[in-house]
């Protein structure tokens, strides 16, 4: 029976660390696949997680299967956390959610809902997005069109273009934004073009869906919410999968959260029993650890400081990276202006250089990033920037 299967490529990105790791060039670079790395290369616990790992220790004394929903504790200092503690929408019981398997189990399940609505609506997501965002949602059943959103021979967000687009979607369609630090661009929407994507919300009647999984990692924990509170209090219904992966730190523990906002109570009420329904026939029941994690330092007022704190740094820190970086292109003489790295936000920049440019850098200097010219601004370091930015300036 199998035979009939064909070997596929490899992914992209995790076709990147293999080859990243069978190259013996000492000074290799790894900027391709988006975890959080610090000055010695190394992606750590945070210590706010580290304390509440020793808590949930001391005190976990069973390991049968929590309820479908998930920790509630976790789902509530979630939503408080993405929507604020005084949001309308929350203190009107119109915001159903479960606990999810990572941003990607929460993007599935979101999509299992949107086809049980109607299988015959389309998806639009942002030219580039995230690629994993196509199958996730595309496996679905869904059909998914782009919509324009950067220009990379001018290094920013073709907003005409994509108002324009946006302004013919049909009623009923769904349109996925990214919440904050655009993957793989870095380009964010202003509070101004927020405002125009929510008037065109209203006007055309799309839903809105927000895949928020960098929330603090652009310009803080309650700016980067902005856009997405601003839908979610001026419209009937918006979708939000989030991750706890970069700002927690959780990347192995899978832990992420599917959100609807509805008109109402009544209709949270459906929409909650449909999407434990759809969990239910996916993984069955959800796991425990990494949001039971969260939900120690979420309502731990001491944890949960520490955590901001924590987070804090972390932005600061790919910030000045992107600063560090700049100034080191144009120490060695670069012939392109990359100023407009440091006004991306978040993980990832686009350096908006040629596949062709993108390979020169890996063959010749060992530096690996995708080929769309996506790096992780992360992966750079005090130690390796230098050899980065020669590297960059000899393929321009």
């Amino acid at each position: 029976m199998f035979e009939v299967l064909p070997l596929l490529p490899a992914d992209p990105i995790l076709g990147l660390s293999t080859a990243f790791k069978a190259d013996t060039n000492p000074n290799k670079i790894d900027l391709g696949v988006g975890v959080y790395k610090n000055e010695q290369g190394h992606t750590p616990i945070l210590d706010s997680v580290a304390k509440a790992q020793t808590i949930l220790l001391g005190k976990e004394d069973s390991k049968t299967y929590i309820t479908p929903q998930g920790v509630q504790g976790y789902i509530d200092g979630m939503l408080q956390l993405m929507l604020g503690k005084d949001s309308p929408a929350l203190l009107a019981d119109r915001v159903a959610a479960v606990q999810a398997p990572g941003g990607c189990g929460a993007l599935r399940i979101l999509s299992e809902l949107i086809k049980r609505c109607d299988e015959n609506l389309t998806v639009w997501v942002s030219d580039p997005t995230w690629a994993n965002h196509i199958p996730l949602i595309g496996n679905a059943g869904l059909t998914i069109q782009t919509y324009p959103y950067f220009d990379k021979a001018n290094a920013s967000i073709n907003f005409d273009a994509m108002v324009e687009c946006l302004g013919q979607v049909k009623k009923g369609d769904v349109v996925l934004l990214h919440g904050c630090c655009h993957n793989p661009t870095g380009a964010d929407l202003t509070q101004e073009q927020w405002q125009v994507v929510l008037e065109l919300a209203q006007k055309t009647g799309f839903i809105p869906f927000v895949d928020t999984a960098y929330q603090g990692f652009g310009d803080g924990l309650e700016e980067d919410a902005y856009g997405m509170r601003l839908l979610v209090n001026n419209l009937p219904e918006v979708i939000i999968a989030a991750s706890c992966s970069k700002n927690f730190g959780l990347y192995r523990e899978r832990v992420g959260i599917a959100v609807m906002v509805t008109e109402n109570s009544t209709i949270r009420q459906a929409i909650q029993s449909q999407i434990q329904s759809i969990a239910r026939g996916i993984y069955s029941m959800p796991p425990s650890y990494g949001g039971a994690l969260v939900d120690i330092i979420l309502n731990d007022d001491t944890l949960r400081h520490e955590w901001m704190a924590e987070v804090e740094a972390m932005r600061c820190r790919m910030q000045d990276l992107r600063s560090l970086l700049v100034s080191k292109m144009n120490e060695y003489g670069s012939s392109k202006d990359f100023e407009f790295v440091k006004k991306q936000k978040g993980m990832f920049s686009f350096l908006c250089i040629t596949p062709e440019q993108v390979q020169a850098v890996r063959d010749q200097h060992s530096v690996y990033f995708v080929g769309s010219s996506r790096v992780n601004i992360a992966g750079i370091s005090k130690a390796n920037v230098d050899t980065l930015a020669k590297a960059l300036v000899s393929v321009l």
